[in-house]
């Protein structure tokens, strides 16, 4: 028979990988109608954040920034150029290399999208500031997650 001890530290609303998650999948949802007026997915919006800071970025780099593979992001970028919102153009000096540019239809959307961040603070009931608190110190502990992963 199974002991149920709540002190166990193997419950699930004790691990801070849960509350991670959980408050990961509750964010991205928060996002979805946000985005869907735009006519983007989060994926989509994070490729476009990374443009609107500096366009011209190779797949590769995105794919670094965002920490995750370019296989992945691929058929994102392809959808994002379907939708007249980027340009894939092979670099001049190295033919393997896809460099990413906004179009005029992807630089105007960044003027919608500019109020997101404004609407996540609200939902949030937390200041500006404790919020640039919490990321820092989720930053860290992926900076030291990372450095301890063989």
């Amino acid at each position: 028979m199974a002991q149920n001890d709540t002190c166990s530290t193997l419950q699930l609303d004790h691990q801070l990988c849960f509350a991670l998650y959980s408050t990961s999948l509750s964010m991205t949802k928060f996002y979805k109608p946000l985005l869907q007026a735009l006519g983007l997915t989060y994926p989509q919006y994070l490729i476009l954040m990374a443009l609107w800071e500096e366009d011209g970025l190779s797949a590769g780099t995105i794919s670094r920034r965002l920490m995750t593979d370019t296989g992945s992001l691929t058929p994102i970028f392809k959808r994002l150029e379907a939708d007249g919102l980027l340009r894939r153009v092979r670099s001049t000096t190295d033919e393997r290399v896809v460099e990413l540019f906004l179009t005029d239809a992807g630089r105007a959307l960044r003027t919608r999208a500019e109020e997101i961040p404004d609407c996540v603070v609200m939902a949030s009931g937390e200041s500006l500031d404790d919020l640039n608190a919490l990321k820092e110190r989720l930053e860290a502990l992926r900076a030291r997650l990372q450095e301890a992963m063989p």
